[in-house]
C-alpha cells in the first residue's frame, strides 16, 4: 500500500507561512499524524529522511508531517536562533492544524533526532491538547550543560568548526525555487532578504557565556519535568553527547506520573539501525510500538514504565568500532534499592597541566565520520593524575567525584575521566566530565557529575580515574600554564542492583539492525598533528559529500575544520570553512562561509565571512567581526 505526498504551507498567526510536506496513507479512515520539525531543509539537504516517513505511512498507516522551521528551507520568516520562543508558538499551531484535518483522527505524535528531539520535549512542555505522545532521540533536557555550546561552563572547542559554524551558511541558503510561492519566481528576492537580515547564531551562543534565562528557556530540566504530561520515550546512546537526558529525565517524568520509556544503547549520534558501535537494532519497530500504544490504544495490558539499558563490557576501543560487547538489562528507574560504590582518592598530588591532553577522547557528541569514537586513552592517562581500582562493578547512572583541589591560577579547568584498564595496559573511556574552575569556590570540595553510562569491566580489569587540567579539543584548555593539585577525594559509582536474571523484568528482545554500520572512511580526514618545532598541536577534519535531491537536483556539502593550541603559551584557535552547493535545471547556487576564532585569557576574537553565488556571479557578501569577553 502506498499513499500520497504533497507540499503545503501552514499560516501562522502573524502571517508567516511554514513549508511542510505531508505523507498521507491510503486509508478509508482518518489516522494519527506524526510530526517532525527541523531547520535542516526538508527538500534538499535532508530530503533522504523522506524514506523513513514513507515507511511509517506505507507499512504502518501513519500520516506524517515534516516541517521546515521558520526562516529555514522553504519556510517564510526569519531564522533568528535555535529553539526561539516563536518556534514553540509555531509548532503548537502546526499541531492544532494537523489535528483539524479530515485525514487526521485528532491524535498527533511528535518525534525526532537531535534538534527535533529537543523541540519534541519543549513542545510537550507546552501541552498542546492534540499532542498525545512524543519520542525524543539523542536530545537534551539542559541546553547549557548538555548541548554543543558549553560543557561544565567551559566553551566547547571542536564543536565550533562543526554545527556551531555550519548553521551560518545553511541559514543563508535560498528557499527551494520549486517550493517557494509564485511558480518559481520570487525566491531570489527572498534569498537576498535573508542575506540582509540573518545573523550567525554562534555570536549569540558566545555572548551568552553564563547559564541563565537564555539557556534555561528551552531546557526541560529548568522548566520542570512535571510540565510534560503526555507519554514520553527517550532514546539515548552511550557514544552520544546527549546521554545525560536519560536517567534524570525519566526519574523526573516518573515522579510527575507521566508514562515513560528509556531505551539506551551503545550508539553514536546516528540511527541505531546503522550507527557505530553496534549491536544495532531496528528502532523503527520500537517507535511504531510506542505510537500504536499511545496514539491508537493498541495495548492489551496496563503500561509499566521501564528502562531498557545496554551495559557495555570491556572492548578494545577504535575510532570506527563496529561492535561493543555487552548485554541488555531492564527494570524500573530509579532502581528499587539504590546503591553506590565509594572509592577513596588519595592525595596530595600535583600536575603540571598540558593543554592538549584529551585528543584520544576527541569529541563527545560523536556521530558520522569524521567525528569518530574515542580511542585508547593510555597516552592521555600518562599525562594526567591517575588512581587505579581493582573493582568490576555494574555501573549504571551518573558517577560523581568529590575532590579537594587547588589551582595555581584563577583561569583553570578540570577534566575527569573514568576508564577501563585492560591487563595489557589498553585504556578504554567509560565516561568523563569537565568543569571550568574560574567561578568555583576551591576552598570547598569540588563535586563533578560525570556523564551517564552503563558499564561493567571484565574480570581482571581495573577502573582508572584520571584527572587532568584540560580535555582538549572537546573543550578549550586554560589560557596559560598552571599546576593543579589534588589533595584527596571520593569517587562514587551508582550500581545496577537488580540481578541480571530472575529480576522480575525480562531483558528486551530487539529486531536486529544492519550487519555493518553505514560509516565509510573513503576520503574522510581526521588527523592529530604534533608540530615538534613550533610546539603546537592541531586537530583537523575534512569531509565532502554529494547526492541527488528532488526536482532533478543535486547537493554538495564540504566541511573543513581545524583547531589548534600552542603548548607553550596555551593560545588556541579554531578555523572552519563550509560550502553548500545546490543545483536544479537552470539553477546553480552556492554559499561559502569561513570562521576564525582566536581564544585568549580575555576572550574570543571572532571573524565570520560568508559569500553567495548565483551561477558564477557573486550576489552576496557579509562579514561579522566581534571580540567577546570571557
Amino acid at each position: 500500500m502506498t499513499g500520497t505526498e504533497r507540499s503545503v504551507r501552514i499560516a501562522m498567526a502573524d502571517g508567516v507561512e511554514l513549508a511542510a510536506t505531508l505523507f498521507l496513507p491510503d486509508t478509508a479512515e482518518p489516522q494519527p499524524c506524526l510530526l517532525e520539525a527541523l531547520p535542516y531543509r526538508k527538500d534538499d539537504l535532508t530530503s533522504s529522511y523522506a524514506e523513513g516517513y514513507r515507511t511509517l505511512r506505507d507499512e504502518h498507516s501513519y500520516a506524517v508531517c515534516r516541517v521546515d522551521l521558520r526562516g529555514t528551507g522553504s519556510s517564510g520568516g526569519d531564522a533568528t536562533d535555535e529553539y526561539p520562543a516563536v518556534e514553540r508558538t509555531d509548532l503548537c499551531a502546526v499541531i492544532a492544524w494537523l489535528a483539524e484535518q479530515d485525514w487526521c483522527d485528532g491524535n498527533v505524535g511528535m518525534w525526532g533526532t537531535s534538534y527535533s528531539g529537543f523541540n519534541s520535549l519543549q513542545i510537550a512542555a507546552e501541552r498542546p491538547p492534540a499532542l498525545k505522545a512524543i519520542a525524543a532521540i539523542y536530545a537534551s533536557d539542559d541546553r547549557w550543560t548538555d548541548d554543543v555550546h558549553w560543557r561544565g561552563d567551559a566553551l566547547r572547542l571542536v564543536d565550533l568548526v562543526d554545527y556551531c559554524h555550519y548553521m551560518t551558511p545553511m541559514c543563508l541558503l535560498p528557499p527551494v525555487p520549486a517550493e517557494w510561492p509564485g511558480d518559481g519566481q520570487g525566491w531570489r528576492e527572498e534569498w537576498m532578504r535573508r542575506w540582509e537580515t540573518n545573523e550567525p547564531w554562534l555570536l549569540t551562543w558566545l555572548r551568552e557565556n553564563r547559564d541563565g534565562p537564555y539557556w534555561q528557556a528551552g531546557s526541560l530540566r529548568h522548566l520542570g519535568y512535571d510540565r510534560i504530561q503526555c507519554p514520553t520515550m527517550i532514546v539515548a546512546g552511550w557514544a552520544d553527547g546527549y546521554r545525560n537526558n536519560t536517567f534524570r529525565t525519566v526519574a523526573g517524568l516518573g515522579a510527575a506520573g507521566t508514562p515513560w520509556r528509556l531505551l539506551a544503547g551503545p550508539w553514536a549520534h546516528a540511527d541505531p539501525a546503522t550507527a557505530i558501535p553496534g549491536p544495532r537494532i531496528d528502532l523503527d519497530r520500537e517507535l511504531v510500538a510506542w505510537w500504536d500504544r499511545w496514539l491508537r490504544g493498541s495495548a492489551e495490558a496496563e503500561w509499566e514504565d521501564r528502562a531498557d539499558v545496554f551495559v557495555r563490557t570491556s572492548t578494545v576501543p577504535a575510532p570506527d568500532l563496529e561492535l561493543h560487547e555487552g548485554y541488555w538489562v531492564s527494570g524500573p528507574w530509579p532502581v528499587a534499592e539504590p546503591s553506590s560504590l565509594e572509592l577513596a582518592i588519595e592525595g596530595e598530588r600535583t600536575l603540571a597541566v598540558e593543554p592538549d591532553v584529551g585528543t584520544a577522547a576527541w569529541i563527545d557528541c560523536a556521530g558520522h565520520l569524521p567525528w569518530g569514537l574515542s580511542t585508547d586513552q593510555r597516552l592521555d592517562d600518562a599525562r594526567s593524575l591517575m588512581w587505579d581500582f581493582d573493582v568490576q562493578p555494574v555501573v549504571v547512572g551518573q558517577p560523581s567525584v568529590s575532590l579537594d583541589l587547588s589551582a595555581s591560577t584563577e583561569l583553570a579547568s578540570l577534566s575527569v575521566k573514568l576508564c577501563d584498564v585492560f591487563p595489557d595496559g589498553t585504556s578504554a573511556l567509560v565516561t568523563r566530565g569537565t568543569l571550568d574552575l574560574a567561578r568555583v569556590d576551591l576552598t570547598q570540595p569540588v563535586r563533578l557529575l560525570l556523564d551517564a553510562c552503563a558499564y561493567q569491566p571484565d574480570p581482571g580489569h581495573r577502573l582508572r580515574l584520571s584527572v587532568a587540567g584540560a580535555d582538549w579539543p572537546n573543550t578549550i584548555a586554560p589560557p596559560g600554564p598552571l599546576e593543579l593539585t589534588v589533595r584527596g577525594g571520593t569517587l562514587s559509582l551508582p550500581l545496577w542492583t537488580a540481578p541480571r536474571t530472575d529480576s522480575g523484568v525480562e531483558p528486551p528482545l530487539f529486531r536486529p539492525g544492519a550487519d555493518r554500520s553505514s560509516e565509510e572512511v573513503g576520503d574522510v580526514v581526521w588527523s592529530i598533528t604534533d608540530d615538534v618545532l613550533r610546539r603546537t598541536t592541531t586537530a583537523r577534519t575534512h569531509v565532502v559529500s554529494s547526492y541527488d535531491v528532488p526536482g532533478e537536483g543535486a547537493a554538495l556539502e564540504d566541511y573543513r575544520g581545524e583547531v589548534g593550541v600552542d603548548r607553550r603559551t596555551f593560545a588556541q584557535w579554531a578555523d572552519a570553512e563550509t560550502t553548500y552547493r545546490l543545483t536544479w535545471p537552470g539553477v546553480d547556487v552556492r554559499v561559502t562561509s569561513t570562521l576564525r576564532v582566536d581564544i585568549g585569557a580575555e576572550g574570543y576574537d571572532v571573524v565570520i565571512v560568508a559569500d553567495a553565488f548565483d551561477d558564477e556571479d557573486q550576489v552576496g557578501h557579509r562579514e561579522w567581526r566581534e571580540r567577546i569577553p570571557r
